[in-house]
């Protein structure tokens, strides 16, 4: 991508100056890309970075930002759940830099996906692309065991369900191929309370409050996608909602790989051309 579509900015939320790279295009329905975690704008392995340039090569301006105390931007690191300044200041410094814009599309995985969700009516965009969304509430995971707060119990059941659906997996069980000790520290972990974690009872009410287009990315075998699957299937009414949830068979959180990766992008596309106005269809 030559330089001249790729532009470096910064804007201020509560005086720190934060970064920002803007790939530019003349379409008027842009992506704003959330990073996740800690990570920087550019990315897991430079993903979000691949994903802009391809969507910007197809004719859609895309926003990144680092958020306050991540990467190249000042200020402290609060966490997702504080980033609703950045969030709303960088589709402000969106919408400045390409007037043409009349819709946004803000896209995030993992707990961008949930910061989306928690933070949807500070900056507003017209659309949310959510993938892999974090509902998992470190601090009761941890206070619960000794035992490292990955996977979640929701994220155990699910996984033993699917295996148990699997004749393969049956198979490697009678021939001695599966671990007991492990077999049973899952069975024990899935055991847990079913109990909804503080978080994703927010994240329950936070989806009630939102009335723009929704579409929902799930890596079918990530440990957070199962965790929020479970929630989805049990304390959501879909009907209620503009939504779409789209799966793809993959263990891949950031959809690394050539095939996710392909089909991430493929869905970012098919987001930047449907107009919010017009929705998505319900489930």
């Amino acid at each position: 991508m030559g330089s001249d579509m790729r532009r470096t900015l910064s804007f201020s939320v509560d005086s720190a100056i934060c970064a920002a790279t803007l790939d530019v295009a003349a379409g008027s329905h842009g992506l704003l890309i959330i990073s996740g975690g800690n990570e920087i704008r550019c990315g897991a392995h430079r993903g979000m970075a691949r994903l802009a340039a391809r969507v910007a090569e197809a004719g859609h301006p895309v926003l990144r930002f680092d958020r306050r105390g991540v990467g190249d931007s000042e200020g402290e690191n609060l966490g997702f759940e504080h980033s609703a300044e950045d969030i709303a200041a960088a589709i402000e410094l969106f919408r400045r830099e390409c007037p043409q814009l009349t819709h946004i599309t803000a896209f995030g995985n993992c707990d961008a996906a949930t910061a989306l969700i928690l933070h949807h009516h500070k900056g507003k965009p017209d659309a949310l692309l959510l993938a892999n969304p974090w509902t998992i509430d470190m601090a009761v995971e941890a206070s619960e065991s000794d035992a490292p707060a990955l996977p979640s119990a929701e994220a155990i059941r699910a996984r033993y369900a699917k295996k148990l659906r699997d004749p393969r997996e049956w198979l490697r069980l009678m021939r001695g191929g599966v671990d007991l000790g492990k077999l049973w520290r899952g069975v024990r972990a899935a055991s847990a309370s079913r109990t909804p974690s503080p978080l994703a009872e927010r994240v329950r009410q936070a989806i009630d409050r939102i009335d723009a287009p929704v579409t929902i990315l799930i890596a079918e075998r990530d440990a957070t996608a199962m965790a929020f699957m479970t929630h989805w299937t049990t304390t959501i009414d879909t009907d209620r909602y503009n939504f779409r949830l789209l799966s793809i068979d993959s263990t891949s959180h950031s959809f690394a790989d050539g095939e996710a990766r392909a089909w991430l992008e493929a869905r970012a596309l098919e987001a930047l051309s449907t107009s919010p106005q017009n929705g998505v269809s319900k489930l």
